[in-house]
């Protein structure tokens, strides 16, 4: 089962036990009071949150030392956690379903999503070209971003990824 990096836990903040969180996630509502979460310390129950400090609790590090144990701590969730717990809007969609989509110009497959980078506030679609272009003489990997721009759609359930002007972007790689 695959887990996905959603927070790390830094240092603590007072003395009953708060700490900060990091968010690597997009879904920060995924974060309830009661909800138990995997990290690389074990099981860890959230007793309080508040975002507006961006601190957190946890079930049994109540205390300043125990928190401490906390720090650097980090912080996973399953595909089927993220899924429950974070509502998508309107042509949103998650990065482990967009990753695997073949990427298409028209009728034509420049290649396949292998991952996705942030950079800044945009995020980049990692792209292995298709090896008949590769063959060709194009790059073996470009990056497009994700944006209107050059995305026309994107149909995650059948793993396709429609974009406009992504070959001039591959063909200046």
């Amino acid at each position: 089962m695959e887990k996905f990096f959603i927070a790390q836990i830094g240092r603590t903040v007072g003395l009953w036990g708060d700490l900060k969180i990091h968010l690597h996630t997009d879904f920060p509502e995924q974060f309830k009071v009661g909800q138990s979460y995997q990290s690389d310390r074990g099981k860890l129950t959230l007793t309080d949150i508040n975002p507006n400090k961006g601190t957190v609790r946890f079930e049994g590090h109540e205390s300043l030392d125990a928190a401490k144990r906390l720090t650097n701590a980090k912080i996973y969730a399953t595909e089927e956690e993220t899924k429950a717990n974070c509502a998508l809007g309107e042509g949103e969609h998650f990065w482990f379903d967009i990753i695997g989509c073949k990427v298409m110009q028209g009728e034509e497959l420049l290649g396949e999503v292998a991952d996705i980078q942030r950079m800044l506030d945009v995020d980049y679609l990692a792209i292995e070209t298709d090896a008949s272009l590769v063959k060709e003489g194009f790059a073996k990997t470009f990056l497009l971003p994700y944006i209107p721009r050059y995305i026309l759609s994107a149909d995650t359930d059948n793993k396709k990824i429609c974009t406009q002007d992504a070959k001039d972007i591959l063909e200046a790689s």
